[in-house]
């Protein structure tokens, strides 16, 4: 099984724009200052996590798709 796909230049180059929604990022920002300050919930605790992951794998895939087209993040 082959590890490559084909896939047009337009759908790479749109890869390369994925960021957070301003909202979800907006959200991470607070959770990171709040955890700074050692004021979250379980809860809030969960949610920061699960934003961290997302956006570090949104900066991954950019990365990955700027490679391709010989672009540095």
């Amino acid at each position: 099984m082959s590890d490559t796909v084909d896939a047009p230049l337009q759908w790479v180059e749109s890869i390369t724009l994925l960021r957070l929604p301003e909202h979800a990022d907006k959200r991470l920002q607070e959770l990171m200052d709040r955890n700074n300050e050692g004021l979250l919930s379980e809860q809030e605790r969960a949610d920061l996590k699960a934003l961290a992951e997302l956006s570090e794998q949104l900066s991954l895939v950019r990365a990955e798709a700027l490679h391709l087209l010989g672009r540095k993040p």
